[in-house]
């Protein structure tokens, strides 16, 4: 499943952007070139994610878009030899932010999935800073029984 495509890439930068799809410097995008590049793109990102999500994800996610845009369009400027600092960077936020999501750090709302029901009479788990419980069994080795040792 394509995460992106063509007019997605023209959405975000302008039809500007694309002149890293211009395979014989005709002036003419490779259509051909912008949809493997999306498909290349959706692999790595399919390659990130199946360590924490099953894969195909089923529904379209937003944040995926911009994703898959960067690193297409960095696969093209680098096989056409223009890659920028900015494509590069791009990439690598692109790629960090990925890294995110697999390791579980940020994570993909779950359409269509809902979450157990909380103990009405437990603690609201959602709503915000939780305390910091501390306690356990009485210590063995305090001060007061290490006293004259």
């Amino acid at each position: 499943m394509a995460y992106a495509d063509q007019s997605d890439i023209e959405e975000l930068y302008g039809v500007d952007a694309l002149y890293v799809a211009d395979r014989d410097g005709d002036g003419e995008v490779d259509v051909a070139a912008v949809a493997l590049a999306l498909d290349l793109a959706s692999a790595e990102i399919d390659a990130q994610l199946a360590a924490r999500y099953t894969l195909p994800l089923g529904e379209r996610y937003l944040i995926l878009v911009p994703y898959a845009v960067d690193i297409a369009l960095y696969r093209l400027a680098l096989s056409r030899d223009v890659l920028s600092a900015e494509h590069r960077q791009r990439y690598d936020d692109a790629i960090e932010a990925l890294e995110k999501l697999a390791s579980g750090k940020t994570r993909l709302p779950l359409f269509g999935v809902d979450l157990p029901d909380s103990d009405p009479d437990g603690p609201d788990l959602g709503s915000g800073p939780q305390p910091i419980v501390s306690g356990g069994p009485e210590r063995e080795f305090s001060r007061e029984k290490m006293r004259g040792l």
